[in-house]
């Protein structure tokens, strides 16, 4: 058998094979190192700046600080709103590896309600997980004290100081001031419609009614930031830089804190609204809706309970009433009334008529009678307007007809918004051929239009709307938008006063119709037979004015009236209208009294005691003097 032959080695093919091997794997390294090196290079830097801020995003944080809401004052520098420190217990969601146990550990901890928990969650669903959301405000000390001693047990929970809105006049002034709260899923929403969501980066509350949410802007201020390095549990080391916020603008209002208290006390125990306004400017002096509620309630979050008696009361006092409540005008607008039947030529300064108490349209059988059962015989239009003699205008608005009565009530402002600076604000509704058609499908009948002629009818207005359209009669034409700001503090502490807001004017045929209409208003108050006359006794001011009694309900032809027979919220409403001095006003007023009877003896004494104490604090004279009296003796010989 035969031996296999061994195979000699080729040393030099093997040498060749091991070289070739050697350099591609030192062509792979290189390949290699030069991608690392090339990464490197793209690394620290092409994409230095990149990497260095995201480095820095780690151990650097910007924070929103929230700026301090602008205070509120009236015009003679009293504090309306007012910004204190309270306590808060905070979580941030994101940082808090189990809510449910951590929420269950701090109310053994805490007394936290079930509501306060449950609004929590409220507020957690319209809320970013990292933005820290209150579970319980107010705290005491002992509280704050308690949970200090065991914030260890509490990553992601903290107590903070916050500055909280406070009311100190509380339900004073609830419909002007409004009030802030937490910012809702529909405030947020509209902040960032409004390209405002940075500035609310760090603000918890936003105007909700009233100035507060008329003048946000002004209120809320700019936000600041501050830029922190944190350390791996994000614990604050150090603040590298601060941006401060800039604070909102401190803002003055028209509104006098005295005028709007003596409100307050007249409106007591009734639901009505008493307006005063300068009626040279327009500038509100007091505004209040009876009755009222402490906004202070709604701050930190109202309760189920106290929201739901508020909501559900029958006397509605979340009702602004000086500008949303509707109500007809009754007899306040026939100075109105008679102003435009004297421009259109209808009735002169001496057409009569004699009043037997009932008024009838040719062959017609339905009868519109008068307030006064026997009537007041024979009136003119100065008379018609001092003693409301209700005949004279059931025959005027028969000639003048609804068109021109709504054409021109319109132009006073009645059915339309005055632009007061408060967002709560009904237009009512000025009835015309058009509306009814609109509202009930049906045609205007003349018959409509008799009881329009006493402010009856589908007439209604609001308090201020009502204020608005008298102060143009007062100031022959001039419109003046009523305003409750009366400026803004500045940077070196004076008044930036906001400027007139005017309307375009009303303007006459013959302006000798303005006297005519403010003399007969004058009657009212001064002469024998004047409506007001007996609230208006011995005043040391001569003012002028008009009663009104609003009936809420229709009387059967062969009905009388009984007050005592009706059901209290079906009783007339109580109106007066008027301002003082006479020949150069200072103020106006609009009472109105919610089913209280006669204007001229419920509102009219409300309108006095006003005015008594309005001009008894602005220093005027306690007797008449020999101008005043000039004054009257003119009246009284125009009179004759």
């Amino acid at each position: 058998m035969m031996r296999k032959r061994q195979t000699i080695r080729d040393h030099s093919a093997e040498a060749n094979l091991f070289a070739r091997r050697a350099t591609v794997a030192i062509l792979i390294v290189f390949v290699m190192l030069g991608i690392i090196v090339s990464n490197l290079y793209v690394l620290q830097v092409e994409q230095y700046e990149d990497f260095q801020t995201r480095s820095n995003g780690n151990r650097i944080k910007v924070l929103p600080i929230a700026p301090n809401r602008g205070l509120i004052y009236d015009r003679n520098g009293v504090l309306l709103a007012e910004n204190r420190p309270v306590f808060s217990l905070e979580l941030i969601p994101e940082q808090i590896d189990n809510l449910p146990i951590t929420l269950g550990e701090l109310t053994k901890l805490l007394p936290i309600s079930d509501e306060e928990i449950e609004n929590f969650f409220a507020t957690l669903r319209g809320q970013r997980r990292f933005k820290p959301v209150a579970l319980k405000t107010l705290l005491n000390e002992e509280e704050v004290a308690r949970f200090s001693a065991q914030k260890h047990r509490f990553p992601g929970v903290s107590i903070e100081a916050r500055l909280s809105r406070h009311y100190p006049f509380g339900s004073t002034l609830t419909h002007v001031l409004g009030y802030v709260a937490k910012i809702n899923k529909t405030d947020l929403q509209k902040i960032v419609e409004a390209g405002q969501e940075a500035n609310y980066a760090a603000t918890y509350d936003i105007g909700k009614l009233g100035i507060e949410k008329f003048h946000e802007d002004l209120l809320h201020g700019t936000v600041g930031f501050q830029q922190v390095e944190v350390n791996n549990q994000g614990r604050i080391i150090r603040v590298l830089d601060v941006e401060p916020p800039q604070p909102g603008k401190d803002i003055v209002l028209n509104i006098d804190i005295e005028l709007q208290l003596a409100a307050q006390r007249q409106l007591e125990g009734q639901r009505g609204s008493i307006v005063v306004t300068s009626p040279q400017t327009g500038g509100v002096l007091a505004l209040y809706s009876s009755p009222s509620y402490d906004p202070n309630l709604f701050v930190h979050g109202i309760s189920r309970t106290n929201y739901s008696a508020l909501l559900n009361s029958q006397d509605r006092p979340l009702i602004n009433r000086a500008t949303q409540g509707q109500y007809p005008p009754a007899s306040t607008v026939k100075p109105h009334l008679a102003l435009l039947g004297l421009e259109q030529e209808i009735i002169t300064a001496n057409t009569t008529i004699v009043d037997h108490g009932r008024y009838r349209l040719p062959n017609v059988d339905h009868v519109w009678r008068d307030w006064k059962r026997w009537g007041h015989g024979k009136v003119n239009v100065t008379k018609a307007i001092e003693v409301s003699c209700d005949t004279f205008y059931y025959d005027l608005a028969y000639q003048l007809g609804i068109d021109r009565i709504s054409e021109a009530m319109t132009e006073f402002g009645f059915g339309d918004y005055t632009g007061i600076d408060l967002y709560e604000e009904s237009d009512a509704n000025m009835p015309s051929r058009g509306w009814k058609r609109a509202r009930f499908n049906q045609p205007w009948y003349i018959g409509d239009t008799i009881p329009v002629g006493i402010g009856q009818s589908f007439w209604t207005t609001t308090p201020i709307q009502l204020t608005h359209t008298v102060n143009t009669l007062i100031n022959r034409g001039e419109r003046y938008v009523p305003q409750i700001m009366r400026g803004f503090m500045s940077e070196l502490g004076t008044i930036e006063l906001e400027p007139l807001k005017s309307l375009r004017p009303i303007v006459v045929n013959e302006p000798k119709n303005w006297n005519i209409v403010l003399d007969a208003m004058y009657g009212v108050v001064n002469r024998e037979d004047g409506t007001a006359k007996a609230a208006f006794k011995d005043t040391p001011y001569i003012s002028a004015g008009k009663t009104g009694t609003a009936q809420l309900f229709s009387v059967g032809q062969n009905e009388s009236y009984k007050e005592e027979d009706v059901a209290e919220r079906l009783r007339d409403n109580a109106m007066y209208v008027g301002y003082a001095p006479y020949e150069a006003p200072e103020m106006s007023i609009t009472v109105v009294l919610e089913n209280a009877g006669g204007g001229s003896s419920n509102a009219a004494p409300i309108a006095r005691n006003m005015m008594d104490f309005y001009f008894r604090n602005h220093s005027f004279a306690p007797q008449l003097s020999q101008s005043d009296k000039e004054v009257i003796r003119k009246h009284e010989t125009h009179a004759d």
